[in-house]
């Protein structure tokens, strides 16, 4: 499916998830913005190697921090400026647990162990971030008549799991920041949707040290630059494992094929994995607002109070 002529932004750009969106937009014949908010090498060689890819330019690198409204703002006028236009925004730019502990994996920090700096470092980045791009970006899609917002989560898991401050809180805040962004933007033609990867991703957020036989059971970070059919309404997370739509409040992920076996991760689990949605991105306006979206997970028996949410609403 052509992308052509859709302008994007994409947030952390430069390695791993961001990365991969940023250089498959390209591939499908849209024009992005690639943002970092201190590494201009990284995202000038993914500029570079989209260049080479799809023989002309077509990602505009810029440094911008998006924890500062100034750089976000000047991101969205970048978009219009250079391409006369803005439709798609992905907010992918985030801090992880390697901030709190090198060894966040194998020992769980204590939510009062973490400094307060670092606490707040990582709520600027999560979840103030993505408030003041999409704050900037919304008022020009909302003039056209259609815009996408894709806010990049985890699973339910992750946001829960035992000395993930400030980490989880922050994912947390995202998913809800995107269903009341979905609502307060119905019936303008800009949708709001959380896409996640369906498990833990080989990014930046992976410390070094991680054992091998720990970073083999990572996903690729590439999973979420394949295409899933569907657009899924607005105000949904996305994962890369789902292929339907589901209403307006689920949770989705791209479709994957082959089917993977779910493998464990200290802590957690593995989702199966799949593919992101181009469509997702750049679907029709009957996407209804407020989607998030997440990796189909079999059904399991409720065993109490406990186990009665379940991951896809």
């Amino acid at each position: 499916m052509s992308l052509h002529p859709r302008v994007a932004i994409v947030t952390g750009g430069g390695r791993g998830i961001g990365r991969a969106m940023a250089l498959a937009l390209a591939g499908a014949g849209a024009r992005v913005i690639v943002s970092s908010a201190r590494e201009n090498a990284e995202i000038a060689a993914v500029a570079d190697e989209a260049e080479r890819r799809c023989g002309e330019r077509r990602i505009v690198a810029m440094v911008a921090d998006v924890t500062r409204d100034g750089d976000c703002a000047r991101l969205v006028a970048a978009a219009t400026d250079c391409f006369g236009r803005l439709d798609v925004l992905v907010n992918n730019a985030g801090r992880g647990m390697k901030y709190v502990s090198e060894t966040f994996i194998t020992e769980p920090t204590r939510f009062w162990d973490v400094a307060p700096e670092t606490w707040r470092m990582v709520i600027d980045t999560n979840v103030v971030g993505p408030f003041l791009m999409a704050r900037a970006a919304a008022p020009v899609m909302i003039a056209a008549g259609w815009g996408r917002i894709v806010n990049i989560s985890m699973n339910h898991e992750t946001m829960r799991r035992r000395g993930f401050s400030p980490y989880g809180p922050s994912k947390a805040a995202l998913e809800s920041e995107t269903i009341i962004w979905a609502q307060d933007l119905a019936g303008t033609g800009v949708t709001v949707n959380a896409l996640l990867p369906g498990g833990v991703t080989l990014t930046g957020m992976i410390p070094d040290g991680v054992a091998p036989e720990l970073r083999a059971q990572a996903l690729d970070p590439a999973i979420m630059a394949r295409r899933s059919s569907g657009s899924p309404p607005s105000g949904r997370t996305a994962s890369p494992a789902g292929a339907s739509s589901p209403p307006a409040g689920g949770r989705t992920s791209p479709k994957r094929k082959p089917p993977r076996p779910r493998r464990t991760w200290p802590g957690g689990r593995l989702g199966r994995t799949g593919a992101p949605p181009a469509r997702a991105i750049a679907g029709p306006p009957a996407a209804r607002a407020g989607e998030r979206r997440a990796l189909p997970a079999p059904r399991r028996r409720a065993s109490g109070p406990a186990s009665s949410r379940r991951e896809s609403p």
